[in-house]
Formats: structure tokens, sequence, C-alpha cells
């Protein structure tokens, strides 16, 4: 059985590869995930959503290859 991991996407970033990685990891398109992590931000507020994307940017490897 193969354990799926998350990573940070090298192929698929606009920033980080934090939404490219996360589509990935669940097989959906990166940029639903990055429409509904701004819809997120926007209605919880932009400083912790920005937070928690540099939080993600340090916790989450890249991926090697």
């Amino acid at each position: 059985m193969v354990r799926k991991r998350l990573y940070r996407s090298r192929t698929n970033r606009v920033l980080g590869g934090i939404c490219g990685g996360l589509g990935e990891y669940l097989d959906i398109d990166p940029t639903v995930i990055r429409l509904v992590w701004v819809v997120i931000v926007i209605f919880t507020g932009i400083v912790p959503g920005i937070l928690a994307y540099l939080l993600l940017l340090l916790i989450v490897p890249e991926k090697k290859s």
C-alpha cells in the first residue's frame, strides 16, 4: 500500500507550490484550490490567511523530483 504524502509542487506553483501540492494530493485542479483559498482568506481575514500560507511554506516539504 502506497502512502500519500503532502508536498509542495515544483511544477504547478504560483507562489510557493502549496495550492499545487494540495491539488496533487487531493486529485483536484489546483486552480479550484486557489479560488477556495482566496475566498476563505477574504471571509476570515487577510492576515490570518497569509500567516497560514507562510506557516505551510515552512512545514510542508518541497517535492524532490
